[in-house]
């Protein structure tokens, strides 16, 4: 089966595993899912990656992050920029995502970046999904 946004369902796995309260998840892997997941680990979204090799493209496990009081630590995982309705922003227009708080992930000429990366560097790209 193919699937017109990989990026989306994969947000879509992680989303579901938070909310079934899974300790880890597993999807197809990607070079783009990689760098996406490189951000989420960072800011501290989620507790670590790992990929695991097989016969195909390769399978990405993450292990979610969980705060004993608060329970899961991604509350809201968006994805904002679709096949059909591409949204770019310029290095000065990038939102900001819970004041602060949260991360916007951009796909720029630098790598794929949060938000404050970006504003610190100066560029703009496509906003790919919010999360806080």
């Amino acid at each position: 089966m193919s699937c017109s946004d990989p990026i989306a369902d994969m947000l879509t796995c992680v989303r579901n595993a938070v909310r079934a309260n899974h300790k880890k998840v597993d999807f197809p892997a990607s070079r783009v899912k990689e760098e996406i997941l490189k951000v989420l680990l960072r800011e501290k979204f989620i507790r670590n990656y790992r990929r695991i090799e097989d016969d195909k493209q390769g399978v990405l496990r993450v292990y979610l992050a969980y705060d004993p009081e608060a329970g899961a630590v991604i509350s809201h995982l968006k994805r904002i920029s679709t096949p059909g309705r591409r949204v770019y922003c310029r290095g000065d227009k990038i939102p900001r995502v819970q004041n602060g708080l949260g991360a916007a992930i951009l796909s720029t000429s630098k790598g794929i970046l949060t938000d404050k990366e970006a504003r610190d560097a100066g560029v703009g790209g496509e906003l790919l999904a919010e999360v806080y």
